[in-house]
């Protein structure tokens, strides 16, 4: 059987843009015909997405996945690390958490986590003619490369070609590139075909001396320069975007607190992204300010997130805006924070045991082994809204509040609670925001009066199509189609 040609993007450091590059070379080549699909061989991040074949992977997989017209799969992020502590994380195989480890014992478990990375890359190059693939970090790590699957050790294993990208806008640059090739081994430097210079700004001009310096000192080529867009939204693979569009006079004030293990917090890009909606994140030893709604995010370690929240004193200040007719909305870990009671008795994200909960909802939630994994639809309780969105929760909640649900299921079943006095919600459902219904209504809801529609899946579109045109723009189109194996137009 003929395999599809792999290109690997690896950069000098994490956020230099590899991602980003990925996004939009899947949308490049797509949109020239050639069928093509992402790949990441392993990932850490704590934004993750429910695939069609009921499997959990990185949340930026899925959008690489939307650029390339297709359902996320989990052969597209066969290894996933969430990490649920400082030295420890959830380690997710083919979609399936499978155990949770320190980072000494994950270092002799990689072994087994490559044959997982190379079994998903085989059935990807049997059914694809380009995989793009996205390396994690940075090649140049001396402390990891003994076993890697994340980046050249991948790359050896496949035998494929490696464009190396970095972050001009970081400063540095020719260090970062020049060193990072340094470290390689000499098989590892003739493997990368190329370099690309991410978020530039200014005149090209005063940068040429640079790229033919680069050039002669590696005797490789910069495949291009892509300019620094200011504007430009993609879902971020584990920081906070907390970048905001020009809002209108009247917004609704949303108050999101940032916790030691938040997870999916891509659940507020659409807010950031609403023109009515000032979105504030909240760290650690800042006062929540006065809102009109307050948000509880999905966290990776329920009971210790939690307890940081009281140590904030952010359970005093709900109260206090709840008495002053606020409303509260929790997701996932925050509706289980939202009860009275949270029982972790298998000790899954920490230590065993108990922990009271804010006490706002008559529900109590135990976290059991099983993970629920589903994309679902319905329709919400408010307005009778239609709403679609993804469960991605490890916890079995029970209790009165939930006779009063926020959601009715297309499969049958209802989701989440609304308080007696409907200050409060709280749902299992992720991506609720991303619906322009589910997040209309749930915006009056909180007193915004007159919402705008912003359909939330045309906007990242949008953006996914002006990456692919600053590929057509400023990278060498001839060289990437050759990396890729492909006929020159």
């Amino acid at each position: 059987m003929t395999l599809g040609k792999t290109l690997m993007v690896q950069g000098t450091t994490s956020d230099a843009g590899k991602s980003t590059l990925v996004t939009a070379l899947c949308r490049w080549l797509t949109r020239q015909g050639v069928r093509t699909v992402p790949f990441k061989p392993q990932n850490m991040a704590l934004n993750s997405a429910v695939t069609a074949d009921g499997g959990e992977i990185g949340r930026a997989q899925a959008v690489q996945a939307q650029a390339c017209g297709l359902e996320p799969h989990t052969d597209m992020n066969p290894v996933l690390l969430k990490p649920n502590s400082d030295t420890g994380a959830q380690v997710i195989i083919h979609g399936r958490a499978v155990t949770t480890m320190n980072a000494v014992a994950y270092h002799d478990y990689k072994a087994i986590a490559m044959q997982a990375v190379l079994a998903s890359h085989r059935r990807l190059s049997e059914g694809w003619p380009v995989v793009v693939v996205e390396g994690a970090g940075s090649p140049a790590e001396i402390n990891l490369r003994a076993g890697d699957i994340a980046n050249m050790g991948f790359a050896e294993a496949v035998d494929c070609p490696v464009l190396l990208v970095a972050d001009i806008n970081r400063g540095g640059v020719f260090a970062h590139l020049v060193g990072t090739l340094e470290l390689l081994s000499p098989s590892e430097q003739a493997r990368v075909k190329g370099f690309i210079i991410n978020r530039f700004r200014g005149d090209i001009a005063l940068l040429q001396p640079g790229l033919d310096w680069l050039e002669q000192r590696t005797g490789k080529p910069v495949v291009g320069v892509l300019p620094y867009v200011m504007d430009l939204h993609l879902e971020a693979e584990d920081g906070l975007d907390q970048r905001q569009t020009d809002k209108d006079e009247q917004v609704l004030n949303v108050i999101v607190p940032v916790l030691p293990r938040i997870s999916n917090h891509t659940d507020f890009d659409p807010l950031r992204l609403h023109p009515q909606v000032n979105l504030q994140f909240v760290g650690p030893g800042q006062a929540i300010p006065g809102a009109d709604l307050i948000i509880l995010p999905g966290s990776k370690s329920v009971r210790s997130d939690l307890a940081y929240l009281r140590a904030n004193g952010w359970d005093t200040a709900i109260g206090r805006h709840l008495r002053y007719g606020g409303k509260v909305l929790g997701i996932c870990g925050g509706l289980q924070m939202l009860g009275e009671q949270l029982h972790d008795p298998l000790g899954l994200e920490g230590a065993a045991g108990s922990s009271p909960g804010l006490g706002l909802l008559a529900l109590s939630t135990v976290l059991e082994e099983e993970k629920q994994l589903r994309n679902v639809s319905g329709r919400l309780t408010l307005e009778d809204a239609d709403v679609s969105g993804y469960e991605i929760h490890a916890g079995v909640t029970t209790g009165a509040a939930l006779e009063r649900p926020l959601v009715q299921l297309a499969d049958g079943r209802c989701d989440g609670a609304r308080s007696p006095d409907d200050q409060v919600l709280g749902t299992y459902l992720h991506g609720l925001f991303e619906n322009p219904a589910s997040s209309s209504a749930l915006l009056r809801w909180a007193g915004l009066q007159n919402v705008q529609l912003v359909d939330y899946h045309a906007l990242r579109e949008r953006d996914i199509e002006r990456l692919a045109d600053l590929v057509e723009t400023h990278l060498d189109g001839t060289l990437l189609r050759e990396l890729c194996g492909l006929e020159q137009p």
